[in-house]
C-alpha cells in the first residue's frame, strides 16, 4: 500500500521483531522479513480490497506470532502468561487503512474479517489492545485500532494497564 509499506517503513514488524533488531533493519530488510513470513505461512493478516486495489490491512494471528505484543513491558501483555504460547489465543495487533479510505468504516470490515479468519483457523478467543483516542480521528497512530470498533464488535475489556489502552477480548467458542 505504498513504497514504505503501510506505516512509515514498519512493514508490520513492530510486534514481530525485538526493538534492537528492528532498529538495525532498514525498510527493505523489514519488507523482506514480512515477505518471507508471508511465504512461509500461515498468512500473518488480511488485506482488504476495493475495486481491485488494496485499501486496508489487519494483522491477525496467534499471540505467539507477535512476540513483542507479549512482552512484560507492554500494555498488550497477556493476562495469563500461558496465553502467549496458546495457539488458540489470537491477537489483532495492527491496522492500516489508506488515507483516502479513512473514516469510511473500513476498520469495522477489517475487524469482522479478522475475527472470522481467527474463528475459521481454530482460535478460541481473540485479543486486542486498541487506543481510545488520538489527536486526529484519521491519525496513523490508530495502527492498533480504535477502542470503539472493538466494543461495537462485542470485545470486552479484560485489563487496563495504561489509561486509554485497554486489553480487550472476544470469546469465539
Amino acid at each position: 500500500m505504498g513504497p514504505q509499506g503501510a506505516c512509515y517503513g514498519c512493514w508490520c514488524t513492530y510486534f514481530r521483531l525485538a526493538p534492537a533488531q528492528r532498529k538495525l533493519l532498514g525498510g527493505a530488510e523489514k519488507k523482506q522479513h514480512m515477505r518471507a513470513r508471508v511465504l512461509s505461512g500461515p498468512p500473518p493478516g488480511l488485506i482488504g480490497y476495493r475495486d481491485g486495489q488494496p485499501v486496508g490491512w489487519v494483522q491477525v494471528g496467534p499471540r505467539g506470532d507477535v512476540p513483542n505484543w507479549n512482552s512484560s513491558r507492554t500494555v498488550s501483555r497477556p493476562v495469563d502468561e500461558a496465553d502467549a504460547a496458546d495457539p488458540g489465543v489470537w491477537a489483532i495487533s495492527c491496522f492500516f487503512v489508506v488515507s483516502s479510505g479513512r473514516g469510511a468504516g473500513l476498520s469495522h470490515l477489517l475487524l469482522a474479517a479478522a475475527v472470522d479468519f481467527a474463528r475459521q483457523n481454530g482460535a478460541s478467543r481473540v485479543e486486542a489492545c486498541p487506543i481510545d483516542r488520538t489527536k486526529q480521528s484519521k491519525s496513523v497512530g490508530l495502527y492498533v485500532g480504535p477502542t470503539r470498533i472493538f466494543r461495537a464488535a462485542g470485545f470486552e475489556e479484560v485489563a487496563l494497564r495504561k489509561a486509554g489502552r485497554p486489553l480487550m477480548r472476544l470469546a469465539l467458542l
